[in-house]
């Protein structure tokens, strides 16, 4: 659960005396201004914990720079993820009181953190703060159903899907630059490390795809990745 006392005992979570101050919100939509106010901007260092699973879902979040996943451990110890968050994009959102899932930094982050409550009093008061509340978790609920989909499919469909989904997600649109290391990636998609090398390599051999670097991909022919993943 992220609190002051624990944030002060935490040099990942933020710096002994760090005071949180408002940022300026990454969307400009009047709406989404009106909840950023309430928050504030706070910085989490590489593969930090933001919040734990089970912990009281108290505080919701909004990612300005940087990279999240979400992910559960398993009994038998594997570790199945189950979202990554962008720059713009809302996240620990719940139906119930508790977080369903942890969520870390992929990499040097800055997170708008904001009190639930705060924002749910707001909702009460202004209907167009509701809706909006409303389409994120319908936004939310559809994303993960198709996660779900995502992983009753063969491995190539697996890995040509998560690439036309970041690739959706990413203003040069063609060009992705994964932010994820190839473990995420594998465990996002339920397959291993070497399965996701493997299938990258037959793509970029089929001319779907280049690879100018491990985190660099070029989408050379969607269409194909397209069909690959219907």
């Amino acid at each position: 659960m992220l609190s002051q006392a624990m944030i002060s005992r935490s040099p990942s979570r933020a710096p002994v005396g760090y005071v949180a101050r408002p940022a300026a919100p990454v969307h400009s939509h009047p709406v989404t201004n009106s909840i950023e106010l309430m928050g504030a901007s706070m910085p989490f260092a590489r593969n930090s914990e933001i919040y734990g699973e089970n912990e009281p879902a108290e505080y919701l979040y909004r990612v300005i720079s940087g990279t999240v996943r979400t992910y559960r451990m398993l009994n038998d110890g594997r570790r199945q993820i189950g979202a990554f968050y962008l720059p713009g994009d809302l996240f620990g959102l719940e139906i119930g009181q508790d977080h369903s899932f942890s969520a870390e930094a992929i990499i040097d982050s800055k997170i708008m953190v904001i009190k639930r409550s705060s924002v749910m009093g707001l909702a009460e008061r202004q209907s167009d703060v509701a809706r909006q509340l409303w389409t994120m978790t319908a936004a939310e609920l559809l994303r993960t159903q198709s996660h779900i989909m995502l992983l009753i499919k063969t491995a190539q469909e697996r890995v040509a899907g998560f690439l036309l989904e970041m690739a959706a997600r990413s203003p040069a649109g063609k060009e992705v630059e994964l932010p994820m290391p190839r473990q995420d990636i594998a465990d996002y998609l339920g397959l291993t490390i070497e399965t996701v090398s493997r299938t990258l390599t037959q793509l970029e051999n089929s001319a779907a795809i280049s690879l100018p670097s491990s985190r660099r991909i070029v989408l050379r022919n969607r269409a194909a990745l397209t069909r690959m993943n219907a």
